[in-house]
């Protein structure tokens, strides 16, 4: 476990930070909120914070904003008003002047295989809006962010990012797992149950009991799916301090976590070390690396490249594939793996692997984080994973010796899509297809056994703008999974996955069928090949019959033509580039 020394570090390095010249002139500590509580005109501003609790020697403070997903629409997130108050005691102990806000989060547990969940992709930019209207309409000269479920995470890390005002991002933790007669579960758990009690393997009343007894309490599901693997990459990237991504959610680590983090905030901004000063394309080659060797989930590739995009950073889907080369599977975590999170938290978390990474000479050991020192600097003394754990595997003894994500592309996917291969589903499938417009379509010709062995199951017009929304297709998967299926069927969509689907499963295919990919044309019988090895997805037809398709085509009306997934679809650029929403604003 990492030493106090190493999380209570002294941030008052000068000279390490590359200044933002847009910043404002004035007092370094007071850089943003001067502007609101200097001279007379401004007079009234003061009366407002008077209002809110300041009094006068506070207005010579930093004003650090607290941005909280807290809502008791799910559990990923019903703690983190709590979390908020710590952070604000730790700004407070560090002589700044907390200001909490509030932003949203939805529940991808709840909405998913619902119409709801076009509405969970969208949240990240929601999210990162608001954070980035609040503080900077009100003038905080610093940011702590806290998120907990799969969204909050990246709006963070996007808001965080444009800003580029020191800040600290803290996860709300991951949740304990619930136990079913003598056996850990989870919300996977509950999806393949379905998938079970349809195929006749388990009873109605069981799965009950599942449903019933999975999600214990508070904190963000409980395997290596999305949630923790932002988390950790958001480690990796040196914007959270030492080992926050590995934390239970109702902790006290967590509430020391949070605490430091309002600390921690200060010393940024006394030394004016700026989220881009720590985001640069090194880190988030570590960040990658980090994903690989935890085998997480698809949609890091979704949010770091947004990330980067938010940052100014070149990062492209090919780099997930070239770091991948050299960066192994180390970690056995569900859902792929054995373990749940709460048993790599027991461990010691990601500092002991992060430290295997880079002894191991691939992790870029001189990138500055939020803790005023380098990654190297950090796990300088990291103690080492004890002998006898069984959840993280040496270099030497990988669980794959490559990356875990994988791109492909062929005619199907001309610009790329992303597979998650941990090496137990094969590395070759040629089936047929079995095409579906919707995944609620899908789902139930999975269930009632329409699907066969041999299919390649096509879900298409769930991408960004066709969704819209790119909606995760977790509750197929896990049919698949729980109907026994998962060595027999592919599943290809240019939606995408949650961090809990596993098997033989290709999502983020671009260009998207409501773009006209191939995938638009796909007909049932066609024969459809994947090709792990050689990076290939093709539709097995003769060239004139694709013109023909093609030349017969036409894009499906707007499923939408106001509010926010209207506004969604007309902004919201390819997967391949992150599904931003202001990719041509990037001047």
């Amino acid at each position: 476990m990492l030493k106090p020394d190493l999380i209570l570090i002294s941030l008052n390095r000068k000279g390490t930070s590359m200044k933002d010249k847009t910043q404002p002139k004035g007092s370094g500590h007071r850089r943003y909120s001067k502007l609101v509580t200097d001279t007379n005109a401004r007079a009234a501003s003061r009366g407002m914070l008077y209002g809110v609790g300041f009094k006068k020697e506070d207005f010579q403070k930093s004003q650090v904003g607290i941005a909280s997903t807290w809502g008791t629409v799910t559990p990923c997130n019903m703690h983190i008003n709590a979390l908020a108050e710590h952070a604000a005691r730790g700004v407070r102990k560090a002589k700044g002047m907390p200001l909490i806000f509030g932003t949203i989060t939805v529940s991808d547990g709840i909405s998913m295989g619902t119409e709801g969940m076009k509405y969970s992709l969208v949240s990240r930019e929601v999210i990162a809006d608001s954070i980035e209207t609040v503080v900077g309409c009100q003038s905080y000269d610093g940011l702590v962010t806290i998120g907990g479920c799969d969204k909050n995470m990246p709006g963070c890390l996007i808001a965080i990012a444009r800003l580029n005002r020191p800040a600290v991002f803290v996860y709300g933790g991951t949740i304990l797992p619930g136990n079913h007669k003598g056996q850990d579960v989870d919300i996977v758990s509950i999806f393949e149950a379905v998938g079970k009690e349809a195929a006749g393997s388990i009873t109605q009343n069981e799965l009950e009991e599942v449903e019933s007894c999975a999600i214990p309490g508070a904190g963000s599901c409980g395997g290596m799916y999305t949630a923790n693997t932002m988390a950790s990459a958001i480690e990796a990237l040196g914007m959270s301090l030492p080992n926050s991504s590995a934390q239970e959610a109702v902790s006290e680590d967590k509430v020391r976590d949070c605490v430091e983090a309002g600390e921690a905030v200060l010393r940024l901004i006394e030394d004016n070390i700026c989220p881009r000063d720590i985001l640069t394309r090194e880190a988030f080659e570590n960040a990658i690396t980090v994903v690989m060797a935890l085998g997480g989930s698809t949609n890091a590739v979704l949010h770091l490249l947004a990330m980067a995009h938010a940052a100014n950073i070149k990062l492209e889907l090919d780099d997930f594939l070239k770091i991948g080369e050299k960066a192994p599977v180390l970690a056995d975590l569900k859902p792929s793996g054995k373990y749940f999170m709460s048993n790599f938290v027991k461990i010691g978390g990601l500092p002991p692997l992060m430290k295997m990474l880079l002894d191991g000479g691939i992790l870029h050991g001189g990138c500055m984080t939020v803790t005023g020192k380098t990654v190297r600097e950090n796990l300088e003394n990291v103690t080492p994973y004890k002998d006898d754990q069984e959840i993280v595997h040496s270099l030497a003894d990988p669980i794959k010796k490559t990356g875990h994500l994988v791109i492909l592309r062929g005619n199907l996917a001309s610009e790329g899509a992303v597979a998650k291969i941990s090496g137990k589903e094969g590395e070759y499938f040629k089936g047929t297809a079995r095409v579906f417009n919707s995944e609620e379509e899908a789902l139930d010709r999975i269930l009632d056994g329409t699907v066969v062995k041999g299919d390649v199951i096509v879900i298409r017009y769930e991408g960004p703008k066709g969704g819209p929304g790119m909606r995760e297709m977790l509750s197929p998967t896990s049919a698949i999974m729980g109907r026994g299926l998962g060595q027999d069927v592919a599943l290809i969509t240019d939606g995408r996955f949650s961090g809990g689907s596993h098997g033989f499963v290709i999502g983020h295919i671009t260009p998207e069928a409501h773009e006209g990919g191939l995938l638009a044309i796909v007909e049932n019988g066609d024969s459809i090949t994947i090709d792990i090895l050689n990076r290939k997805i093709d539709l097995e037809i003769p060239e004139e019959e694709v013109k023909t398709r093609q030349a017969n085509w036409t894009r499906p009306e707007a499923r939408y033509t106001r509010g926010v997934l209207a506004k969604y679809a007309k902004t919201v650029s390819s997967a391949s580039l992150g599904a931003v929403t202001d990719l041509e604003l990037n001047l």
